[in-house]
């Protein structure tokens, strides 16, 4: 998905951008029924909302446990760090959260404050500042970084995030320049490159094939079977 990344014709972006919830539907029928779409619903939609709405941005310290369990449903399973996160306290939790957003647009200090908290690293950081700040943050995935070029192995550290976060701010810069939208914000790219990555290609077509021809069956007139 090197190529993606590399790709500077916003229409193949926006083509990865819608494909986005087709593969987030894909992907959660290996997990729990349901279990990573509602999840995923509430960590890109909903927990936003809840952010923006507060005179000072921050985060709760049940966002927060909701927000790893997020983060491990989406990729690697690491129960020790639910249990970490879930140790913190809400006060520490919502001052930590509310400094860090106070810090922005230095990024690098932002993540520094939000992982002094126990059970965040880099990663996690970069997924609550994603929520309340995505037009200057990305979520640092293992998928999205594994597609930007020079990044691999991959380094759960603040100076590999640093170097993540200016290529995706770069690409977005240059996507906006040429599209008319002028839409693309860092964490819209780590969308793109999460589905794009995510996605096997016969599977997703498959999936969004079956999805058109139900639609399609459910408007045609249903024809009798021949019995023997």
């Amino acid at each position: 998905m090197a190529a993606l990344f590399s790709c500077e014709d916003p229409a193949t972006w926006r083509r990865a951008y819608d494909s986005y919830w087709d593969v987030v539907e894909v992907k959660a029928r290996g997990k729990k029924p349901g279990k990573l779409l509602s999840l995923d619903k509430w960590y890109q939609q909903e927990l936003p909302a809840l952010i923006s709405s507060r005179p000072d941005r921050h985060v709760t310290q049940s966002e927060l446990v909701k927000l790893m369990e997020w983060k491990l449903t989406r990729g690697k399973f690491r129960p020790r760090l639910q249990q970490l996160v879930a140790s913190n306290s809400e006060d520490t939790v919502e001052k930590c959260s509310r400094k860090a957003f106070s810090l922005l647009p230095d990024v690098q200090a932002a993540i520094a404050e939000l992982s002094s908290l126990k059970g965040i690293g880099p990663a996690t950081a970069s997924a609550v500042l994603a929520a309340g700040a995505p037009e200057q943050t990305a979520f640092m995935s293992d998928e999205a970084v594994e597609c930007v070029p020079g990044l691999k192995p991959i380094q759960y550290t603040a100076k590999h995030y640093a170097l993540y976060l200016d290529k995706m701010v770069e690409q977005s810069k240059k996507l906006n320049k040429v599209d008319a939208q002028q839409d693309w914000t860092p964490h819209r790219l780590e969308l793109c490159l999460w589905a794009a990555t995510t996605a096997t290609p016969q599977q997703l077509l498959k999936d969004i094939d079956m999805k058109e021809k139900s639609s399609d069956s459910d408007q045609r007139p249903t024809k009798k079977l021949k019995t023997a």
